[in-house]
């Protein structure tokens, strides 16, 4: 039971792979969209479409501003695996206009690493397979041993510290506010992505 589940996994990132595309292509995706006003995913509410305009002006913001310490460089230099970061996401996400633009810091340092972005809406059966906490929550980012082909690690929705923050304020108040939504979006710009990087590097062991 257990190969078949893991073949099935195997064809679903398989063929999700065939329908991915660089982080550059993806910048270029939200940027189109936001000229022509609109978003990726299967709602296209105002709210949704505001929230991709305001995302694409973070990505930019961290494709510019994201900073890598010497050691954290050497770190992820020496990774020798071949693996791909996978990872599902949509334009309206505001977790990962923080986190999508660093994870293509820290993938662009190793040519082993071949960092590649899908729609999650577009894959629902890859999303199903990556749930989190029973969510189809994203960012989601799935680590695939080249050779193998097999998943080895995961990361995401949010760096360890945000998710952390997440689940204390769930247990104290039951669901999130929009006040402390606003919170997090500080916490990120304050923090500069370097949790992020942290989580990511730890990915490569």
């Amino acid at each position: 039971m257990e190969v078949l589940e893991n073949t099935m996994i195997k064809n679903i990132i398989s063929q999700s792979l065939e329908d991915s595309m660089t982080y550059e292509e993806y910048r270029t995706l939200v940027s189109n969209l936001v000229e022509e006003q609109s978003t990726t995913g299967n709602e296209k509410t105002e709210a949704l479409i505001n929230f991709t305009m305001l995302n694409d002006r973070r990505m930019k913001r961290w494709d510019k501003t994201v900073k890598l310490s010497e050691d954290t460089v050497e770190r992820i230099k020496s990774f020798n695996k071949k693996v791909t970061w996978l990872v599902l996401t949509e334009s309206w996400c505001g977790d990962a206009a923080h986190i999508v633009p660093v994870i293509d810091k820290v993938a662009k340092l190793n040519n082993k690493i071949d960092y590649r972005i899908v729609l999650r809406d577009d894959n629902d059966k890859l999303m199903d397979q990556f749930l989190t906490n029973g969510g189809r929550a994203i960012p989601k980012l799935i680590m695939i041993d080249n050779e193998t082909n097999e998943v080895v690690n995961t990361f995401g929705p949010r760096p360890t510290v945000a998710t952390e923050m997440v689940k204390a304020y769930k247990a104290e108040h039951g669901q999130l506010t929009s006040e402390f939504k606003e919170d997090l979006q500080r916490w990120y710009n304050k923090d500069k992505g370097q949790s992020t990087v942290d989580d990511l590097v730890n990915l490569l062991g």
